[in-house]
């Protein structure tokens, strides 16, 4: 008999593309797709459970088809139809309080795979030049889905105490991008003009949505020689990206606010329903993030086929021109950078203080 594997969140396009990949892996016999609302895409030849993960029920589900394998993708910073923040949140926290719960009394599960995010780490002007797995943020999120995943994260750790026999598996995806990337920094990066913090030039880095099936595949699987598929494992294109770099390269330009009135701004956004410009989102946009992924390459033996720059090529070709074409936006910013003092055009710290390995040229 082969894998029974167990999939939250498949109405939601990377959990029916993951569905859908699982099914042609010889050594699954059978995929539940698991969701509160029907999929609009197909699941191939998977069996879907209509079920809330917020409720008891899904302990039914596990018992019901003998789940070996489950994989929570149902943590997530977007909305899924009519729902709002409050829902996002009840499903990410109290949905996974649930299933985690249904994992624990469940004889037949032995694995378990989380999709989380290096949003964990926060955002802070102290950070360390790059974050390990290991290293603690300087400043806990203080709410929205950063926040969701640190207390996901500390549900999963709970879990493993519990359940040492479970093989738990945590990837902490970095921004995901591509041609059907559906996320607020997505959003983000789709407005016509993007507002910035002045004075602030952010290193980002980004992961193609097809590493993510990729790698989700191969923390499903038994462990190679020399690898482990259990543990926590930052996941991300190599290389950085500089926000400047971001706008010069989706020929879309930008608009510099003051810090103090980003906050204005992100909520204006918000309110006519543009996109959701969160303080987290904010923060990430001011100081940056940088992950190591030491521990993906030589631990979980995974090589993500993208660099960060390729990533968001993909993703910027998705969305068509922008408003200004690239070579012009890039000649525009670079006489304006010409003109200033030395050192006016960027940030000082963390954010900043580590030179991309990218051309600013295009």
């Amino acid at each position: 008999m082969g894998k029974v594997v167990l999939v939250t969140g498949v109405a939601r396009q990377l959990g029916g593309r993951l569905v859908r990949r699982i099914l042609r892996d010889p050594g699954v016999d059978r995929v539940i797709g698991v969701d509160a609302v029907d999929p609009e895409h197909h699941l191939g030849g998977a069996d879907f459970v209509r079920a809330d993960i917020r409720q008891p029920a899904i302990a039914r589900v596990l018992a019901e088809h003998d789940v070996d394998t489950v994989v929570h993708m149902d943590v997530t910073g977007t909305p899924l139809g009519a729902g709002g923040r409050t829902t996002v949140k009840e499903t990410n926290v109290i949905g996974t309080m649930q299933l985690l719960g249904a994992c624990q009394k469940s004889p037949t599960v032995k694995r378990l795979v989380i999709k989380s995010s290096t949003s964990v780490y926060g955002s802070a002007p102290r950070d360390p030049a790059v974050f390990t797995e290991t290293t603690p943020p300087k400043s806990l999120p203080s709410g929205g889905f950063a926040k969701d995943a640190v207390e996901v994260e500390g549900y999963v750790r709970g879990f493993a105490r519990r359940r040492p026999d479970v093989a738990v598996c945590v990837l902490r995806f970095a921004n995901i991008l591509g041609p059907c990337a559906d996320s607020p920094l997505a959003e983000f990066f789709s407005l016509p003009v993007m507002p910035t913090v002045f004075g602030y030039d952010p290193r980002l880095q980004f992961v193609h949505e097809d590493d993510v099936i990729d790698v989700l595949r191969i923390a499903l699987d038994e462990p190679r020689r020399g690898t482990l598929n259990s543990g926590t494992f930052n996941i991300a294109g190599d290389g950085v990206l500089l926000l400047s770099q971001c706008s010069r390269r989706l020929g879309r330009p930008t608009l510099p606010v003051l810090l103090p009135a980003v906050t204005w701004v992100g909520s204006a956004l918000r309110t006519l329903g543009v996109t959701d410009f969160s303080p987290e989102q904010i923060r990430l946009l001011t100081h940056g993030r940088v992950v190591s992924t030491t521990q993906m390459r030589e631990t979980l033996g995974f090589q993500p086929k993208f660099t960060t720059a390729e990533a968001f090529a993909d993703f910027a070709r998705s969305r068509g021109p922008g408003l200004l074409p690239p070579e012009a936006l890039a000649d525009a910013v670079d006489r304006v950078a010409a003109s200033l003092p030395v050192g006016a055009g960027r940030s000082a710290g963390p954010a900043s203080s580590l030179q991309t390995t990218q051309s600013d040229a295009e």
